[in-house]
């Protein structure tokens, strides 16, 4: 079985990436804002600190008091030219407000990917992307489900498939997932820990757990022990070490250019 490795990836672009940096004469900026302490967020914002430290970003973190202060905070660091990207580290309080506030960042500084006129694609789902085609995973010869439907994930991923033409079919957390089981690859995001169990996976499918949750501090994703303890699949990812990194890594390249 392939062990779907996203440090490894990410290892050799963030070599090129420091290179880069070192050839500018003006550090590149990133200003992350969040609303929120919860663990999940705080481990995502961390793993970005560190990352800009290590290639010469400078990183701003900014913990906003709501809503209105977060639109605030973009409508200013979109008229700083100090502040070369700008990402609101998901999900905020209100959820409801989500679209709104990622339409409001700059496109040309909308790292993310999230707003509507972005000029840079879905930093989660590129890395995806990546990750698959790095490990030589056919793509174009496989049945592709993806589980859950947001924004930062399942949406941007489902749309990037369906423009290259793969059979992809796009499935709600809360549908038949027995039907999974007549899927190649299986690329799960819905945050719900434990979702996945062996009732919905073949053998010799190809998972992608990019789910994450906290559950008593503990990081959890959406696949079972159970699939993980199986023998039988073609590749999977590690429980920490797959899809994150090569998301921060795809951030930062946007960052760069």
């Amino acid at each position: 079985m392939k062990l779907l490795n996203g440090r490894e990836l990410a290892g050799f672009i963030k070599e090129r990436q420091a290179r880069q940096v070192r050839a500018m004469s003006k550090k590149p900026k990133l200003l992350i804002i969040r609303d929120s302490d919860n663990p999940v967020i705080m481990k995502y914002v961390n793993l970005k600190i560190k990352y800009g430290e290590d290639i010469g970003i400078i990183v701003e973190d900014y913990c906003a008091k709501d809503s209105t202060d977060i639109a605030t905070k973009i409508k200013s660091a979109n008229q700083d030219s100090e502040v070369s990207g700008i990402i609101i580290q998901l999900p905020i309080l209100d959820k409801s407000k989500t679209d709104e506030l990622c339409n409001l960042i700059a496109p040309e500084k909308d790292v993310d990917g999230l707003g509507v006129n972005a000029k840079f694609d879905s930093a989660t789902a590129t890395a995806i992307n990546w990750l698959l085609t790095g490990y030589d995973i056919k793509l174009n010869q496989s049945k592709i489900a993806i589980v859950g439907r947001g924004k930062l994930v399942g949406m941007p991923l489902f749309k990037m498939f369906k423009a290259s033409n793969y059979d992809v079919s796009l499935f709600h957390r809360g549908d038949d997932l027995t039907m999974l089981k007549d899927y190649d690859i299986i690329i799960t995001a819905t945050g719900v820990p434990e979702l996945i169990n062996n009732t919905m996976v073949k053998p010799g499918a190809c998972i992608v757990d990019a789910g994450t949750a906290s559950e008593d501090g503990v990081l959890k994703g959406d696949l079972a022990p159970e699939v993980r303890d199986r023998n039988d699949l073609s590749a999977l990812t590690p429980i920490t070490g797959g899809v994150g990194p090569l998301t921060v890594t795809c951030l930062f390249d946007h960052v760069v250019q």
